[in-house]
């Protein structure tokens, strides 16, 4: 257990080195391709992602993802340290991706090897590192899906705490405008768009969803952005707003989108319907496995690729959401090495 999680780590520590912003992850995927080489297990890729099988793989048999990626955000201005510089400092591994998702996908990668040639296992198991995660873009998971076979249940690797994360909130992206009639800054005008915004705004604010779920909570509504205008002395015909909503596991996308459309004082037009929310339920094996082992399940506020799932998934890995995209991100060394043993400890009592 010892020397593969000193390989986790070797094997981290290249992935910080290298940028791998999304869609440009030719790099990481090379890197994380030659563990498997050096390891004997085969491996395929589509794009920039790669993924392998374990070793007794049995149609006959349910199959479980176990899904991490290998996509980074791009190192905000507040960094002090280098954010391609992997180095440790009190037991904190620092570097851009440390966190996000480095400790759980090497982690992840560590779980398959140790199991892969594992004799007649109860699950098939299949490792895909994945891109474009960051950006929810097309060559990612959701392209790589149609290639595996039909998934029963998935383990997503993002930070945790190696807590459950039982549910995940889905998200819709609204775009909104709010009409007016342009005209000069001197003259007067009734139909000054702006001068709308506070009632919008305040609609947006106290418009309730009924349904609040157990994990998730309430339908989350949340104003991101506001643009109208290009100079000082001219009303905008027109403003427009962006509006994030975090939808909990009682309400569909296509729900959302229809309950909003139905009920603005404004048109709100969704960008996407692909990202709904996820469970899995308390009885299934993998959870029951967890608590066992004494992990604690709740509802996590932050979207992964858990939302490009169809079937139950766990949201689980080293590390800590709240340093996600923060400057100078980093892990604890002791993370990386409690969550490889604690993944094997769960699959132990499943496979």
């Amino acid at each position: 257990m010892k020397k593969l999680s000193e390989k986790a780590i070797l094997l981290l520590h290249d992935l910080i080195s290298i940028k791998s912003f999304s869609g440009e992850e030719d790099k990481t995927a090379a890197r994380i391709g030659k563990w498997f080489s050096d390891h004997n297990i085969p491996f395929k890729k589509q794009d920039y992602n790669v993924y392998a099988f374990n070793k007794f793989f049995d149609d006959s048999k349910p199959t479980l993802l176990l899904n991490s990626h290998h996509d980074t955000v791009k190192p905000n201005s507040a960094y002090t340290k280098d954010p391609f510089q992997p180095h440790i400092e009190d037991g904190k591994l620092y570097g851009l991706g440390s966190n996000d998702a480095g400790g759980a996908l090497v982690s992840l990668i560590s779980l398959f090897t140790h199991f892969y040639d594992y004799p007649n296992p109860e699950y098939n198991l299949i490792i895909a590192a994945t891109a474009e995660e960051e950006s929810s873009g097309n060559n990612g998971l959701n392209s790589l899906l149609p290639s595996l076979p039909s998934i029963d249940v998935a383990i997503v690797g993002e930070p945790t705490l190696m807590q459950l994360a039982i549910a995940e909130k889905g998200l819709v992206v609204f775009d909104g405008k709010v009409e007016g009639t342009a005209s000069h800054a001197a003259h007067p005008n009734k139909d000054n768009p702006i001068s709308k915004l506070p009632k919008v705004l305040k609609w947006l604010e106290n418009f309730y969803f009924e349904k609040e779920s157990d994990t998730l909570g309430p339908v989350k509504i949340t104003v991101t952005q506001i643009s109208a205008g290009n100079q000082h002395n001219v009303v905008p015909a027109s403003l427009d707003l962006v509006v994030d909503v975090r939808v909990n596991d009682c309400y569909s996308n296509k729900e959302i989108v229809t309950l909003i459309q139905e009920n603005s004082p404004l048109p709100m037009i969704p960008r996407s319907l692909n990202l709904n929310s996820s469970s899995i339920s308390l009885e299934h094996p993998l959870v029951k496995a967890g608590v066992e082992l004494g992990r604690s399940t709740y509802g996590s506020p932050t979207l992964s690729d858990q939302a490009k799932l169809s079937c139950p998934s766990l949201k689980l890995g080293p590390g800590d959401s709240t340093r996600s995209h923060s400057a100078n991100e980093f892990i604890f060394v002791k993370e990386i090495e409690e969550g490889i043993a604690l993944y094997i400890n769960l699959l132990n009592k499943i496979l």
